[in-house]
């Protein structure tokens, strides 16, 4: 099963369950992406770390991570979507879900849905499904808006899962703002305090929301961004040590050697080799 939906901007919207057969659409660098297991596992090797998806389990991908799939033993169903078809970043007051549900971390939200919430997404996705055999003039829109409907209630049953109070909406949405930035500015920017100063907030007034959703440190939310671009970097592009230093912001390769040694716990070299032995 595959149906897409290509508009005349280039805007795309695929929904299907043979992605592991596609390896042009799972190794698109500009597709953000659900993949949702409907029974059985998946198994993913995502940025180079191994990964099991469950039943009833759910998890969003940012266009900057490199998936691939290691092993379908069941079913599962994905959506994809590029920024010209909906744009997360300019709908953010719509769905709520962006530096929350997509940011480029290595570590990734993982959802385990209750009955309850698959039956709403399998609402949506039925939905969707019969949108895509329309032919009349509405058919774009009433797509995108059944794929918001889909990352609502997803940024929702995330919420759910972190235990977010919604009486406390303003400290989350300082939090979302802060990964936003980091993502945005981790490459220039790395204390805290560039970040508080942006935001309009102390260091320590950040440091106690994080510690309020028991969310990494912010100083370890700016170290793990610039160690997955380091990672990424070094894996899949080919930059040598000292190009990614500079792209990264290091002065120079010792202080990222030291970084990477640091935040990563191998070097450099010890971290290629032991990559390029386990894609063996």
């Amino acid at each position: 099963m595959e149906y897409a939906c290509i508009t005349p901007l280039r805007g795309s919207l695929v929904v299907t369950d043979e992605l592991h057969n596609n390896p042009a659409l799972f190794r698109s660098k500009e597709l953000y992406k659900f993949i949702w297991v409907l029974d059985g596992t998946v198994h993913l090797k995502v940025d180079h770390a191994q990964m099991v998806l469950e039943k009833n389990q759910i998890t969003p991908f940012s266009n900057t991570h490199n998936v691939q799939f290691t092993e379908v033993s069941g079913k599962y169903i994905s959506i994809l979507f590029n920024s010209n078809f909906y744009c997360i970043y300019k709908s953010d007051s719509e769905v709520s879900c962006n530096g929350f549900l997509f940011t480029g971390y290595s570590n990734l939200l993982l959802m385990k849905i209750s009955e309850s919430q698959v039956a709403t997404l399998e609402q949506i996705l039925t939905d969707m499904v019969q949108e895509f055999a329309s032919e009349d003039s509405l058919k774009e829109e009433m797509l995108r808006l059944h794929l918001k409907r889909f990352i609502i209630s997803c940024t929702r049953m995330a919420r759910d899962t972190m235990a977010i109070d919604p009486m406390n909406e303003s400290g989350f949405y300082l939090v979302r703002q802060y990964f936003i930035l980091v993502d945005k500015y981790f490459k220039e920017k790395k204390k805290v305090a560039d970040y508080a100063r942006m935001l309009n907030r102390s260091p320590k007034t950040l440091t106690n929301l994080f510690a309020l959703y028991k969310l990494p440190a912010p100083l370890q939310v700016i170290h793990e961004r610039i160690a997955s671009e380091a990672k990424r970097l070094l894996l899949y592009s080919n930059k040598n040590a000292t190009e990614i230093a500079h792209i990264l912001g290091f002065e120079d390769l010792a202080s990222f050697s030291r970084f990477f040694k640091r935040t990563v716990g191998s070097s450099i070299s010890e971290f290629k080799k032991t990559t390029r032995t386990t894609s063996r």
